[in-house]
This record gives structure tokens, sequence and C-alpha cells, in this order.
């Protein structure tokens, strides 16, 4: 949607935000030795690296954050410009018609005379390249021979196409290549692809070039998958030990171990069928398996030892055996089945979480019943003895553990007697476990996703309405020194110009990412990232005055928002004006911090920045003779740079840009240096025909669900869940929006 827009609107600030998920991965690309600035590396990524990049299947897109491509700068000398009455269309003019690709046809081509032997293609010089053959456009032949060329007038250099943003790693200039992963692809394997690739690329790095992944999403994910496969083992272990502990007997242990296994990889077989992979959810759901699928196997050893105990020998004993839990085996497997498969058909965000954990559950009980009535009275007949004479080396550890047990068992059955003859105390105490329990679910606060440690966490920084970006840079670098004495810190990615809260580019704005050191690093628990957010919240309040910077957590679930807390969305459904939208959005939010639920609230919608009004008056420009268009274009061109055409080079196409050296845009009075051509051929300034004021108005606003929309952030105060918090905000709310303000 971006692309599509005319440049002439891009200019002016326009920008269509498309929501993305949460980056993948962030690499910069930096020179160690500072060889190199940022405009190289922003565009040594866009050309040598980022198409490489993208075409990585599972890669939904990948863009340089806060970079820009290489381009055909014009600095335009208004006042040089003026002395030699030239004009920006002038200019403008001239660059289009010597930069061009004019197709010059063919000699000999057909159709032809008879008997023509060859043909050949005509070419002409064709588009410009460099900045000297662009210096070298002819402005104005005089008569008397003389020619006024580009240089003469303005400053040609091989720029970039914007200067909104200054990116840095570890306060090195370097160049950000944010990568977003493809909905439904595996995220793992995309960063194993994207690491694959950068290897490759780095071979033909020039000298004193070096990239590192920044920021990467999926560490948390294989450091949870590693705890939970250690956890697997610890319950396969647990499960043997005590099936080892009752049974008292290897040969009979052996058999429901067996199904273990057995279940496990029965479950894997049947994932690719059902288009799942191994992930936190699913390994979560074995482990819960694990001590579930050994269920019906110790069912079936234990009833043919009972059995064995009679007399019959072990195949006898396993047909007798059988006759008797087949049916209850079944019966129990489908009770399991019929409670977790219902899960899987839950819906929205929690039917997806808790899908794959369901469906694993319930294939592993159905395999396990399949394993109990066909593998384990199999092994049964096999494996298990009848118990002889021979006493065991651990034959006291049994005794001493069947005489606790028997003792423990015998009171249970005395207090479950009791229970069963008096029915009326029964239901009484079912009932009163039933009020507690319900009491309970009452009192403890609901909430989505517990917030974890991931490995990260961001920084977002909002200076005053209308600072520069060279402000925001200094903010940027004093909290990077800031940053620099926290322990647990692996590195930092800055970009000044840009957030991602609101995914666009203003000078007031940055963000930042810091990546933490490995969990294994951070045993203590004042490295835990909440911690270290705490702490750096700290130093933010105290050391950084001049803005607002709040540093917070990802989003628990990485495409859910771009970072932790709540997020609501006020809207105008009256199309007031956005100093309405942002009266109330200043209601809203003085309201929501007196909650004790909510710890902060802040919003990035600014509707009253400081901004210049320029109102071009109309009866003097016909009066002067002046034509309109030619007053909207040098305004623009001079201001926000006027795009002209394309050039090539480095193999790509880039565009040419003419606009004021940056001296004589700083003040509102440099207009004084803007001259037209009025009628008669005289040049008439700009102050003469435009009055300028100043004024307020947004940035950029924002639209939710087509309605005009401010964004509100924040967190919940410590002890409180997340679904409090929106309680809160809810009733807040009601409370304060008015009839036409909605949520």
């Amino acid at each position: 949607a971006q692309a599509s827009i005319p440049e002439e609107v891009k200019r002016l600030g326009v920008t269509v935000k498309k929501q993305l998920s949460f980056p993948l991965l962030l690499i910069s690309i930096y020179s160690p030795n500072g060889s190199y600035d940022q405009s190289f590396l922003s565009n040594y990524v866009t050309i040598n690296i980022l198409d490489a990049i993208a075409r990585i299947k599972g890669i939904g897109q990948a863009n340089v954050l806060g970079g820009s491509e290489y381009a055909m700068r014009a600095w335009i000398k208004p006042d040089q410009l003026a002395k030699l009455n030239l004009t920006v269309p002038d200019i403008t003019r001239a660059i289009q018609e010597q930069n061009v690709i004019a197709p010059a046809g063919q000699i000999g081509g057909p159709p032809a005379p008879p008997d023509t032997q060859f043909t050949y293609t005509v070419r002409t010089h064709g588009r410009l390249s460099t900045a000297e053959e662009f210096e070298n456009v002819i402005i104005r032949s005089n008569p008397d021979g003389s020619q006024v060329l580009l240089k003469d007038v303005a400053r040609v250099e091989l720029g970039t196409q914007n200067y909104n943003a200054v990116t840095r790693l570890n306060k090195q200039p370097t160049a950000v290549l944010a990568i977003y992963q493809l909905p439904g692809a595996n995220g793992l394997n995309v960063a194993e692809q994207v690491r694959a690739e950068m290897e490759r690329l780095k071979q033909d790095f020039p000298e004193d070039l070096d990239y590192l992944v920044s920021l990467d999403t999926t560490a948390a994910i294989k450091a949870g998958i590693d705890e939970i496969v250690t956890t697997l083992f610890q319950a396969v272990f647990l499960v043997i030990l005590v099936v080892f502990i009752f049974l008292q007997n290897a040969r009979a242990t052996l058999i429901p171990t067996l199904a273990v296994p057995v279940s496990l990889i029965g479950t894997f077989a049947v994932f690719p069928l059902l288009g799942f992979s191994i992930n936190t959810l699913s390994l979560l759901g074995l482990v819960l398996a694990i001590g579930t699928v050994v269920d019906d196997a110790i069912v079936v050893v234990e009833a043919v030892t009972a059995k064995m105990e009679q007399g019959l020998s072990p195949k006898d004993a396993t047909v007798a055996a059988m006759k008797e839990v087949s049916g209850p085996i079944v019966a129990t497997s489908l009770a399991l089945i019929a409670v977790f498969v219902p899960v899987a058909f839950m819906g929205g965000i929690t039917g997806r979480l808790y899908q794959q954990f369901a469906i694993t559950i319930a294939i592993s009980v159905a395999i396990s019943s399949i394993n109990a009535l066909t593998l384990s009275p199999a092994l049964s007949a096999m494996l298990l003895k009848p118990s002889g004479a021979t006493r065991s080396r651990l034959q006291p550890f049994y005794d001493r553990f069947n005489n606790v047990f028997q003792r423990a068992t015998e009171h249970y059955l005395h207090i479950t007697g009791r229970f069963a003859r008096r029915l009326t105390m029964s239901l009484i105490f079912l009932g009163g476990l039933t009020l507690i329990m319900g009491g309970l679910f009452q009192a403890v606060p609901g909430g989505f996703v517990p917030e974890e440690d991931q490995g990260y966490f961001l920084v977002n920084v909002q200076l005053p309405d209308a600072a520069s970006l060279q402000r925001t840079d200094k903010v940027i670098a004093d909290i990077e020194n800031l940053l620099g004495d926290v322990d647990g810190i692996q590195s930092v990615t800055a970009v000044a110009g840009y957030s991602l809260l609101t995914s666009a580019l203003a000078p007031n704005t940055g963000f930042v990412f810091v990546f933490l050191d490995d969990w294994s690093e951070r045993n203590s628990t004042s490295l835990h990232v909440n911690n270290i957010v705490r702490q750096v919240n700290k130093r933010l309040a105290q050391g950084i005055p001049q803005a607002v910077a709040v540093a917070f957590g990802p989003p628990a679930i990485p495409g859910l928002g771009t970072g932790s807390g709540f997020s609501i969305m006020l809207q105008d459904r009256a199309g007031n004006t956005p100093a309405y939208l942002a009266q109330q959005t200043n209601a809203f939010m003085q309201a929501a911090v007196k909650r004790p639920e909510i710890a902060g609230a802040f919003s990035t919608y600014r509707a009253t920045e400081p901004q210049i009004f320029a109102n071009v008056d109309n009866d003097k420009v016909l009066k002067f003779g002046v034509s309109p268009s030619d007053v909207n274009t040098t305004l623009g061109s001079f201001l926000g740079g006027a795009y002209v055409n394309d050039f090539n080079r480095f193999g790509r196409l880039f565009k040419v840009y003419v606009q004021a050296e940056p001296d004589y845009r700083n003040e509102p009075s440099d207009m004084r240096y803007f001259f037209v051509r009025g009628k008669e051929g005289g040049m008439v300034p700009m102050s003469s025909i435009i009055d300028v004021s100043r004024t307020t108005g947004p940035n950029y606003t924002n639209r939710f669900n087509l309605f005009r929309a401010a964004e509100v952030t924040g967190q919940p105060a410590p002890g409180y869940s997340s679904a409090q918090a929106l309680d809160a905000l809810e009733e807040v709310a009601r409370q304060i929006l008015p009839a036409d303000m909605t949520y």
C-alpha cells in the first residue's frame, strides 16, 4: 500500500500503516572499525543482502529499519537560483529532458529493402548514472553561447532517499535488517535458514564489515523446548521409578516402561498428518501424557500378576486377566479422549493455544489403549514369571514401604467407609468442596498469558512535540550510555526517528531493542528481565528528563501486539477533529492511572504538535501573474524534496530528488530565499505571496476499523492480572468517554 502512494503525497509525511507481526529477527550489519557510515551500510544491505534474505521460504517481509536507498540529490541554493532568474520547474524540466531513456530504433530493421544483410540496434546515451553527469545537466543556454549547469545552482551528490532515522548497534553506526515471519511458517526453521544464508553472504563482505543477530525472538522458543525435553526425560524416569517401587518387580516394570516410547513415537507419527509441529504446546502435552499412557499397561500387569498368584501360568493368567480388564481399559480411554477432544474445537486464540495440547494427549491416550490391548498382554505372557522363593536384595525396603503403604491404605479406607455409611455427610462435604472451588475460581484473578523472560526487552522514546531528529538522537545516545552500565545486557540496537509502536517515522520518537545475555549467564533473580526492566525504568525516569522513555517487555505471544501489557484503541465514531480525540484520550488516561489496577498508561497520539501554516494569498499570486502550480511545486520541492525521475546504478533503479540546501530551510523566515517567476519574467519572492503563521495539529493520525483512533498502552500494576486491568479500563471507558466515543 505504501508503494502505491504518489511521491508528492509521501513527502508530506503521509504514512499508510500495515500492522505487521513482531520481528522474528533483527540483523545488524556494522563496521567494527568504523570504516563505513550508515548510508553505505543501509545501501549495502539493500543491494547485496535484502533480496537474498527475502527469498528464503517462510519470510513474509524483510526491510531495513530506518534505512533508505540511494538517491541522486540536487541540493539547490535558492538565492543563487534567483540571481540567475531560474526556478525549480526549470531545473526539474531540464533533468527530465536530459535524464531519459530514448529508444532510437534500428538500422536495417524490418520492413527493410531486399537483400538487407544486417540489422543494428541504435543506442543513445540514455539515463545519467553519476553525480558528475548530473552536475553537467544544462539548465539554460544563453544567446552568447554560455550555459548554466546544474552544478552552478546546486550541490549534487549520491545521497539517500530520506534522512529520517539514525540507527546504531552498541553505539556504532549500523544497518538494521528486520525480518518478519510468514504466518504459518516455522520460526525456528526460518531463523536457522537466515543464519545459514548470512554466513554464506558474509564470505563476500568487504573488509571491516560484519554482522550480528542483535535480536532473536526464537531464542526463548529454543530454550523452552530444551527445558521441556529435559522435563520429558525427568518425567519418564519418575514414572519408571514409581512403577518399580509399587510393582517391586523388574520384569513387571519393563512392560509399562515400554508403553511410554511406543505411545510417544506413535503420537509423533500422527503429527505430520495433522500439520502439527514439535513446539512448546505439543511437548507440554506429551509431558502430561507420559503419566497417562502407563496407566493402562499397569492395569494389565497388575491383573496378570493377581491371576498368577492364584496358580495360573503366565499365558493363562494373561488370557483370564484380559477378559476382565479389556472393557475398563476401553471405557477409561474413551472417557479421557472425551475430555480432551472437545477442547480442540474451541474458537479464537484460546482454541489455537489448546488445540495441539489437547489433540496430543488424546492421540497418546488412544495409542496407549491399543497398546494395552495388544503389546502389554503379549509382553506379560512372555516376560512375567511366577514369584519364587528367591529373595530380592531390596526386599527390606519393599517390606518397610509396603507396611507404610498398608497403614495409609487402612486409614484411607476407614475415612471413606465412614463417608460411605453416611450419605448426608458425604453430600454436605462434596457440596462444601464445590462451593469452595467456585469461590476460589471467582477470587483468583484471571489473565491471558503470563509474561515470561523472553531474553529481550524494548524501550520507546518520545520527545516533546516538534523536537528535531538531532535532539532525539542525542537522547538515544544518552540512553545507550545508561544501558551500558546495566548487567545482563548483550547488545543494544537503537533507532532514532522511528517507533515500533506506531510503525511511523517521526523526528521526536525513537526505539531501542535490548537483547539480554543467555539465561545460563543470568542465574541471579536480579538479572531476570522483569527486574532489569524495573531497574532501567528507574534510571530512565531519573536520567532522561528531556523525554518520555519507557522500557517494557515484548508481547507474551509473538505477533499479538508490539509489547507486553495492554493496548486499548479509543475510537471517534462521530468524525470529530483530531484535537477532540486527543482531549478525550488524555481524560481517559488521567482517569485510568488513578485505578489501583493500572501501573501506567501512555499514548503516542498527539494533536497539538507545533506546526507552520503557509497561507498562499491567491489574490497576490494572480496579481503578480504567478502560476499557482509553480508556487506549490517550489514550496514542496524546497522544503520536502521533489521526486524528478529515476536513474540506474548497481543494477538497480534509484530516484532523483531536488531540494533546498539545509541552511536555506532552517527557519520559517528562510522562505525569503524562495522565488517564482512572474508574468513578465521577473522573480517574485515567496515571502511576498505567502503569510506564515504558527499553528498546531497531528503529525499523523491512525484509523482502526475505519474510525480515527488513538492507541493507549500500559502495564497492569504489580499484584493485578491482565483481566483485572482490562476490566478496570472498560469501567473507566464507560465512565469517561462521551457517547460519540467507544473503545
